[in-house]
């Protein structure tokens, strides 16, 4: 009898696996600029000195079974919009299935939200990235959340003493509650709510009033109590304990501190008028929402909203591109593991020359992603005494600059990049049951969150405009590797020459403005290219740095992944994969 059912020839889970060791990239960018790379000049780790995070433990569980289960359920048990209870009161909650809450509680006890502020010091922002880099590689929707809790401790410091003076401990807490708590609960999540039906990224057409209340208020220490009314188009996990929300001031377009409940116990007015259907993130609740008389508190002066919340968005942005890396780590990752346990036409996929020169190229993308990801990181400690290795000039003006060159170009390379690596598990990838597909709806949302490509680009531009040091900042950065490859020095040399034509183009008239936007993206595009290959050179090992510079800058590498050039270590490639 013929027994057509017997399995053989098909891949084992990849399960059991510590995601952090197996990512030689990211174990290499916190080796130098991590906590232990700071703290080992000055005698013995941060671990054992009672500080940092134990990415070996995260690497562990986010690769156990029972975690990627979680986010397997995460997704396809998305949540449910519950507007009123049964009696007929207002309630305007999102239920999440448990598998979603085990996800996230484990991110923030991990400190992936904000431990990086809430033990600071040198190398704290990459520990934090890579631990964020971890879980979001195997659940993305939860990130969100994460993330901008993390953006949000910037802007909280703007508040009003007592405002922030309360909530900032909150958002410091380990500790994961998913109910709707009063002023007792211990911890806290973050949102932000600014896009409009009428603007979408052009935040200044925004509609939603501010109109501020007379009298002492529920808080009197939190600062200028205000009524908000309007509408938001989008606002991403609804079930946060707070907001920070822009509407229109009497002076102008302000931010406002919006929480779910207010101070003496009861429910503020934040109306859930629908979830979103996405093409992806689907554990992760984004919803429009109304404002009716809704509480709120000023933050930063009336008129100065988009400079208030810009630090959130900068940090969002930097999450970005590390949620992208996360991403392209988990695509390379499996398909590397398929392409080593499958067989056809005789031999192991991997072991055949077209198969390998794909996986290489897949797992150089990913490389140059995560070094990027992880020196952003970096730069984002610039109030610590201890400067990155090798940096010149000022972080912040190069982070600046360098934010929002690799949140245009890395996020934008995530799409292509996992739809290449779903392409290698063949006809198994496309199915739901493995976890490419997921990712791969995943993939363009990134581009799209915190400034599509063309706010972004024109970011650079105006950048070029009004921070002239941001560039020179970038360059000295860059420049390190100079010398080290005369492709690169070409490159660097064509980017520096574009800067200039450019800046002296929107220096020239107001006219100026429109033939350098046209020229936005591809100067975004070199600038990115410089950065990433700077970094590669500088610190990736040979084969690494040696086949990005002759693929992404020399002209040798092909419109699709796999097209590499004679010479290149392909196996030196794969192996790290």
């Amino acid at each position: 009898m013929t027994r057509t059912h017997e399995v053989q020839n098909q891949v084992p889970p990849r399960e059991a696996v510590d995601e952090y060791a197996a990512n030689i990239a990211l174990v290499e960018a916190v080796a130098r600029w991590g906590r232990d790379a700071s703290a080992g000049a000055a005698g013995g780790s941060m671990r054992e000195r009672g500080g940092g995070t134990d990415l070996s433990e995260i690497g562990r569980h986010v690769g156990s079974a029972a975690l990627q289960r979680d986010a397997e359920r995460a997704n396809t048990h998305p949540p449910v919009l519950h507007t009123h209870d049964r009696w007929g009161r207002r309630i305007d909650e999102v239920e999440y299935d448990d598998a979603y809450h085990r996800v996230i509680a484990a991110a923030v006890g991990a400190g992936a939200h904000t431990g990086a502020v809430a033990e600071p010091g040198p190398g704290a922002n990459v520990d934090r990235a890579a631990a964020f880099l971890l879980f979001a590689q195997v659940e993305p929707g939860h990130a969100c959340p994460v993330s901008m809790t993390h953006a949000a401790v910037p802007t909280l410091r703007l508040a009003a003493s007592g405002l922030s003076g309360h909530w900032m401990p909150r958002l410091l807490s380990r500790a994961y509650d998913p109910a709707l708590g009063g002023t007792s609960k211990a911890s806290a999540l973050m949102g932000m709510a600014m896009t409009e039906k009428q603007g979408g990224s052009d935040v200044r057409a925004n509609t939603t009033r501010a109109e501020r209340r007379t009298g002492a208020g529920l808080a009197p220490e939190w600062g200028a109590e205000y009524s908000l009314t309007g509408h938001k188009w989008f606002c991403s996990a609804p079930m946060s304990d707070a907001f920070f929300v822009l509407a229109q001031a009497p002076h102008g377009l302000s931010c406002f501190f919006v929480p779910r409940v207010l101070p003496d116990g009861s429910r503020n007015v934040f109306r859930i008028q629908r979830l979103k259907d996405k093409l992806g993130n689907r554990s992760n609740a984004s919803s429009e929402i109304e404002l009716d008389g809704t509480t709120a508190w000023l933050v930063g002066d009336e008129g100065r909203g988009v400079a208030t919340i810009v630090q959130m968005v900068t940090r969002t942005r930097l999450d970005c591109v590390i949620g992208t890396a996360a991403g392209m780590r988990q695509a390379v990752a499996e398909a590397a593991w398929h392409v080593r346990h499958r067989a056809a036409f005789g031999a192991r996929l991997v072991d055949q020359p077209a198969m390998t020169a794909v996986i290489a190229d897949l797992a150089l993308e990913s490389e140059a992603a995560t070094w990027t990801a992880m020196r952003l990181a970096r730069a984002y400690d610039d109030s610590e005494p201890t400067a990155p290795t090798g940096a010149s000039g000022s972080e912040p003006a190069f982070r600046r600059l360098a934010t929002a060159v690799a949140k245009y170009w890395v996020c934008k390379r995530g799409a292509g990049h996992a739809a290449e690596a779903l392409e290698c598990l063949g006809g198994n990838g496309y199915t739901e049951a493995f976890p490419l597909a997921r990712r791969y709806r995943e993939q363009p949302l990134l581009a799209i969150w915190e400034g599509s490509g063309n706010v972004i680009a024109l970011d650079v531009l105006r950048v070029l405009a009004r921070e002239p040091e941001a560039f020179e900042a970038f360059f000295a950065e860059v420049g390190l590797a100079a010398g080290s490859s005369g492709t690169f020095d070409v490159a660097l040399a064509e980017a520096q020459a574009l800067v200039h034509s450019l800046g002296a183009t929107l220096a020239s008239d107001a006219a100026g403005a429109g033939s350098a936007a046209l020229r936005a993206r591809e100067l975004t595009e070199r600038l990115a290219l410089v950065l990433q290959a700077s970094l590669l050179v500088h610190f990736a090992p040979e084969p690494v740095a040696d086949a990005f510079v002759r693929t992404r800058l020399g002209g040798e590498g092909g419109w699709q992944y796999g097209v590499l050039p004679a010479g290149v270590d392909l196996a030196a490639l794969v192996a790290r994969a």
